[in-house]
């Protein structure tokens, strides 16, 4: 497969060139040399239990968004850890870039259920890393200590196979279900992200700081 340079390049958003990228990934690889896969192992693991998620931290600073931003986020989205991901596999030199869709919660929290007005949530953000021939698609939304406290199927990636969300919890009852898919891109199209959400989350209020959302903790599963 041909390589476009823009799976490799670094943007405003995907800062892959930055400092704290590449501070973040020499330290998760540090001397260690293994292959393709292996790295993209690592990247994902770090950046999946590194950054707690928390769905009320969505907030409308673009510059948040920024993968180098991110990292030094303690907590965060499905949007931002997306970025944050798809910079590391850059800065490691593996071609990546962003993937969306729109995603049925069957377990959304009561509270997160009626400040969004829908268990339908738009947008969700994963990444694609190529990896020999083939794309492969990658949520590190949730981190591991979130599904063991709530009974949910912990998302591992292995290189070999897609690590979207799960279909159903531990329990047997159903949970993710994958609605829409929006596609694949090279870059964060945040601008479009928050003109859908002003239209399809009505309700939908941003916090008004990065304190306010992170004072959400124990509720922050969706």
């Amino acid at each position: 497969m041909e390589i476009d340079p823009a799976w490799l390049t670094p943007t405003w958003f995907i800062d892959s060139e930055s400092s704290a990228v590449r501070e973040f990934v020499d330290r998760v690889l540090g001397s260690e040399t293994g292959d393709e896969r292996a790295t993209a192992v690592r990247l994902f693991h770090a950046v999946r239990d590194g950054i707690r998620y928390d769905p009320y931290s969505c907030l409308p600073d673009p510059a948040l968004y920024r993968a180098s931003t991110v990292l030094e986020s303690t907590s965060n989205w499905c949007v931002p850890k997306a970025v944050a991901l798809t910079a590391c596999w850059r800065a490691a030199g593996l071609p990546a870039r962003l993937g969306f869709a729109d995603v049925k919660n069957h377990l959304t929290s009561a509270k997160l259920g009626e400040r969004m007005g829908t268990d339908v949530f738009y947008w969700h953000g994963y990444s694609e890393v190529l990896l020999g021939e083939r794309w492969f698609k990658v949520s590190s939304a949730f981190n591991i200590e979130l599904c063991e406290r709530f009974g949910t199927r912990v998302l591992e990636f292995d290189g070999t196979a897609d690590a979207l969300m799960h279909p159903y919890d531990t329990a047997g009852h159903r949970h993710m279900e994958y609605v829409n898919q929006r596609g694949s891109f090279d870059d964060l199209p945040l601008q479009q992200i928050f003109d859908d959400f002003a239209e399809l989350y009505p309700s939908f209020a941003f916090p008004d700081s990065p304190g306010d959302a992170a004072s959400h903790g124990d509720d922050a599963f969706a």
